[in-house]
């Protein structure tokens, strides 16, 4: 989780920037990419704590070996983020700033999750902890590239 928490470190040192737009990038600013990004986090470490690991078993899924393992990268525009993800309401420095801190303590006890705590990727199937590392880090980037798109202009 190392690598998730450089990626994490990234997104704060762009919080001051949150109010930064560029509609030729994406609609979202870039304290909405910010939020978005913690707010997955959040719910899947959430979803994995609250998983059952008995009830994880492994399934091949076409659209996750190929995300995950050949592209290794997020399409942009080619996927919506699921309602439960989607930031609401004002973004400012204080909200991302107290989200940031949640996800800091969720985290915490991560390397104590069972091997198969688990959760539902709307669509990559069921995934374990390692692959939900893997999906986290792989998402993590993606916004976070969007980000850096976002303020190079």
């Amino acid at each position: 989780m190392q690598n998730l928490q450089n990626l994490i470190s990234q997104l704060e040192s762009k919080i001051s920037q949150c109010e930064t737009t560029n509609l030729a990038v994406s609609g979202g600013s870039v304290g909405w990419h910010i939020e978005h990004s913690l707010k997955t986090i959040d719910q899947i470490v959430t979803a994995c704590k609250n998983s059952n690991p008995s009830d994880y078993q492994w399934h091949f899924n076409f659209k996750r070996f190929l995300i995950m393992s050949i592209a290794k990268k997020i399409p942009r525009g080619k996927a919506r983020a699921p309602k439960i993800v989607r930031p609401e309401g004002d973004i400012s420095t204080e909200s991302l700033t107290l989200s940031l801190e949640k996800v800091k303590e969720n985290l915490k006890n991560w390397g104590n999750l069972d091997k198969n705590a688990n959760f539902p990727h709307p669509f990559f199937g069921i995934l374990n902890k390692k692959e939900t590392e893997k999906f986290l880090l792989l998402h993590t980037k993606h916004h976070l590239m969007i980000v850096n798109d976002i303020l190079k202009s």
